[in-house]
């Protein structure tokens, strides 16, 4: 299977590098600056340099040709300010959608976030804007006709991973491991009878191979 990650040199892309490499996968995928690609390099990981702010649709396409599933990992997090938000979480996103139909990819995993992520804490203006791009990035992806997958984890941490999760379309927010994260893409980049799902994942009892193959979706 080839995979394309955008946003491959991050915290949860490069984890979910790791385990596809592992597990025989091709992977492909963006970073921006010299020093993430050395990174990626020493794991094993081949990937594309480049800025997603700045390519085109076209440009994309050709880096997407002949793969399998697009996993859109990119994000400011709310940092860099408003704009940078726009310009990855939601511009960026929508260059990966028409990118993936022109290149013919059906498959688009969405890296998002708990609507209700933090409340009771105070917040920035821009953490708030944050919200709303996401928000309204994982609208317009469930309104194209890809086999779009949403996967929104809870307040993520660096401790090691359990192998354990909760993964339901409603859940209460509260923490997961950037490894089970991980874990849990690969299991859905793993499994195309998931579709037209968002998916909500915090710390949980279920192994994750269980947890993903509860919302196979079947016909």
């Amino acid at each position: 299977m080839k995979v394309f990650i955008v946003g491959i040199a991050g915290a949860v892309g490069s984890r979910l590098a790791r385990l596809l490499v592992l597990a025989g996968d091709q992977v492909d995928g963006l970073y921006r600056r010299p020093e993430q690609g050395e990174r990626l390099a020493a794991d094993n990981i081949h990937a594309t340099l480049g800025d997603l702010t700045r390519l085109d649709v076209p440009a994309l396409a050709d880096l997407l040709h002949g793969t399998d599933v697009v996993v859109f990992a990119a994000g400011a997090g709310g940092e860099g300010g408003a704009g940078a938000t726009t310009a990855i979480d939601g511009a960026g996103l929508t260059t990966a959608i028409e990118a993936a139909r022109l290149a013919g990819t059906r498959r688009l995993v969405l890296v998002s976030v708990f609507p209700e992520a933090w409340r009771g804490r105070e917040v920035s203006a821009t953490f708030e804007h944050y919200i709303a791009v996401k928000k309204k990035a994982e609208a317009e992806l469930a309104a194209t006709d890809l086999d779009w997958v949403i996967l929104r984890p809870a307040a993520l941490t660096d401790e090691p991973g359990t192998g354990r999760i909760s993964l339901a379309s409603a859940l209460i927010h509260t923490e997961i491991t950037r490894d089970d994260v991980a874990a849990t893409l690969a299991g859905l980049v793993h499994t195309p009878g998931i579709r037209h799902k968002i998916l909500e994942l915090t710390e949980g009892s279920t192994p994750i191979t269980d947890a993903v193959r509860e919302h196979t979706t079947t016909g």
